[in-house]
């Protein structure tokens, strides 16, 4: 089966005065399986952009990738590693759901951008064999109490010594719990002011933590 069967709609989106194309099931709730949601709570937030998404991908458009590597953790439909594919990043893009990682493929097939992989992992029990990247991003991914030590940890396992992660999060209430969590994980965290997608009007402000090694 292939991502066509949700009937994808587009939504374009200009990210640093370039449009890109992300196509998107047309209703994430009639996507939702009661069986998942009562075995892991697992519901299909990856079925939409999401405003996190689209400041990191801001973020990200920002950089030159050119010969570098980007890891994103919980990617949903993988706006920013489409931007970042688009910057010259190879990118992997990673989610425990094989829906969402269809939903990437098909986008950057749409946008014409290639150096994107996908792999189906859960972060929060992360294989061995990842690798380490000169980026890892992640956006929107803070839901639960037990998050924000299981994205530093991981992050730290994944994170190359002279790399930079980037998480973005809508100020939810467990992202509290991140920058203590980065620190004991051995890492060194600036927090940026909260922001709304450049010309948003409304919706939620999102904050993005800027995390390295300390040198």
């Amino acid at each position: 089966m292939t991502f066509e069967r949700y009937a994808p709609v587009e939504r374009r989106l200009e990210i640093a005065g370039s449009t890109l194309s992300m196509w998107c099931p047309p209703d994430m709730e009639a996507l939702i399986d009661l069986a998942a949601f009562e075995a892991d709570e697992r519901i299909p937030y990856w079925a939409n952009v999401w405003e996190s998404a689209i400041v990191l991908a801001e973020e990200i458009a920002a950089c030159d990738g050119t010969g570098l590597t980007l890891l994103e953790l919980g990617c949903g439909l993988g706006l920013p590693s489409l931007v970042a594919a688009r910057v010259g990043f190879d990118v992997t893009a990673t989610d425990y759901e094989t829906a969402a990682l269809e939903g990437v493929l098909f986008n950057a097939a749409r946008n014409a951008l290639a150096m994107v992989a996908t792999r189906v992992i859960d972060w929060r029990c992360p294989p061995p064999d990842l690798g380490r990247y000169d980026r890892v991003v992640a956006a929107d991914v803070l839901y639960e109490s037990h998050h924000p030590a299981a994205l530093a940890e991981v992050i730290a396992a994944t994170l190359a010594p002279d790399g930079q992660a980037l998480v973005a999060d809508p100020c939810r209430q467990h992202a509290a719990g991140f920058e203590p969590a980065a620190r004991a994980a051995g890492l060194g965290v600036i927090k940026r002011r909260a922001r709304r997608p450049h010309g948003a009007t409304d919706g939620p402000s999102v904050e993005v933590y800027c995390v390295t090694f300390p040198r």
